[in-house]
């Protein structure tokens, strides 16, 4: 079958009991080894400036470590006997000016695996240290520098930042698609950025002009 590459994957009902119950995905990847994607419409409890916090906490963790003495930075064992440096306690993260309204969103989950892993859809900006380019549209970053530049001028204009990816080993997503479990339709720049994750799900399907009180197993894949 064609690449499903640059397309949104929606759940059918079928999939009610499982993760990826009223899930909207895009396919990031997809090719003869198998196919990647990014949930976009499953919220976490972790905001992005818990996420920032941590992300600076440990840059300036690694920056204090870069300047302890090899004597300093020897690692020795507390009353409990984990491994510490205690020279790195009372490390502050770093003052960065950023719109209170950024630091509000929420952090989706993008799929099952690798979820300690961040990846970032954004509108256009080629400038981060491991993008790549998707569409005209929508770009995909997974370096850190994306991630503390969230919030301040040097952002990109739209992203949607998620832990985590979906993926399909080969075959597996198109023997899915032929079990009728996922309806899909090329990507939607409104939905991916400025729709709420909420409504993410029930917009897509009204995108293929499909009542969601009609869906059952029995349609087919748009």
């Amino acid at each position: 079958m064609e690449s499903l590459e640059n397309q949104l994957l929606i759940a059918m009902p079928s999939l009610g009991d499982s993760y990826f119950s009223k899930t909207v995905t895009y396919i990031c990847e997809h090719n003869d080894q198998g196919a990647m994607g990014l949930v976009i419409n499953i919220p976490i409890n972790i905001t992005l400036n818990d996420l920032l916090t941590q992300l600076e906490h440990d840059e300036s963790k690694d920056e204090s470590t870069e300047k302890l003495t090899p004597q300093q930075a020897k690692p020795h064992e507390d009353e409990s006997g984990i491994e510490s440096v205690s020279d790195q306690k009372g490390i502050k993260p770093k003052h960065v000016h950023r719109k209170s309204s950024i630091l509000d969103r929420q952090v989706l989950t993008g799929g099952p695996i690798a979820q300690q892993r961040g990846f970032v859809l954004h509108s256009p900006q080629d400038c981060w240290s491991s993008s790549l380019s998707l569409s005209d549209d929508i770009m995909i970053t997974t370096s850190k520098d994306i991630l503390l530049a969230l919030g301040t001028d040097d952002a990109p204009e739209q992203f949607v930042v998620t832990l985590g990816y979906a993926g399909w080993g080969p075959g597996q997503l198109e023997q899915e698609l032929s079990e009728n479990s996922w309806l899909t339709t090329p990507a939607d720049y409104e939905i991916l950025f400025n729709t709420p994750i909420e409504h993410r799900w029930k917009k897509a399907t009204e995108k293929l002009g499909i009542n969601l009180v009609h869906l059952s197993n029995d349609v087919g894949h748009a």
